[in-house]
């Protein structure tokens, strides 16, 4: 299963969460993002041919970042680009996010590890504005089917 975050059509993140499955190469994310997402699963056997990138020059605007769950649980709380709540999601093991746009918090609700990968280079307090977020008590999490 994944979900997209969106608001006012705008894809806040998408969610790919430990229990999708589907053979093959599946981008799951629009041409135009700078950070590109896919899910990939292949037979024992499959050759996939060696290859380099061509250096192409591209552009960032916002950064974007994955996160890769290996260990607890995360609730990530979602708000818009005016840094207003609008809902939350609980993460576990195996579940990755990619986050696209507006504003995002975190709560560990179990003890984390995860992996990071977003644009660089990281240039500190210039690459992100910090706001007040909600309580766990005002988060909003709509129970998911099939998690």
């Amino acid at each position: 299963m994944f979900e997209n975050i969106v608001y006012q059509n705008q894809l806040l993140a998408l969610i790919i969460y430990h229990n999708f499955e589907k053979s093959g190469i599946h981008f799951l994310t629009p041409n135009e993002l700078s950070q590109q997402l896919a899910y990939m699963r292949h037979p024992t056997g499959k050759i996939i041919q060696p290859h380099v990138h061509n250096p192409v020059p591209r552009e960032v605007q916002y950064t974007q970042e994955v996160l890769f769950i290996k260990k607890g649980k995360l609730r990530v709380d979602f708000y818009n680009n005016q840094q207003k709540y609008l809902e939350s999601r609980i993460l576990g093991v195996g579940d990755v996010i990619l986050l696209v746009t507006g504003g995002h918090g975190f709560e560990v609700i179990e003890e984390i590890e995860m992996i990071e990968v977003k644009q660089g280079p990281y240039v500190g307090d210039q690459d992100k504005t910090r706001f007040s977020g909600i309580t766990g008590e005002q988060a909003k999490v709509p129970q998911l089917s099939n998690l």
